[in-house]
């Protein structure tokens, strides 16, 4: 975890653009998942948007 102070923060930290791709690994989402965000937004997405849509499978199963 990282603290960032407020006046250095600036809009382009809650915009960065991910590859979907990357993303799903990063986060180890499946292969379906990584198609549907595929088709939603195509080869890039910021993060914000990628977090919000993300569906992931619970852990205790």
């Amino acid at each position: 975890m990282e603290r960032i102070e407020p006046e250095i923060a600036d809009s382009n930290m809650a915009t960065k653009v991910w590859s979907v791709t990357e993303f799903c690994s990063r986060h180890r989402l499946d292969d379906e998942e990584e198609t549907r965000l595929l088709r939603l937004f195509g080869p890039f997405a910021t993060a914000c948007e990628l977090m919000y849509n993300a569906k992931r499978a619970p852990k205790f199963r």
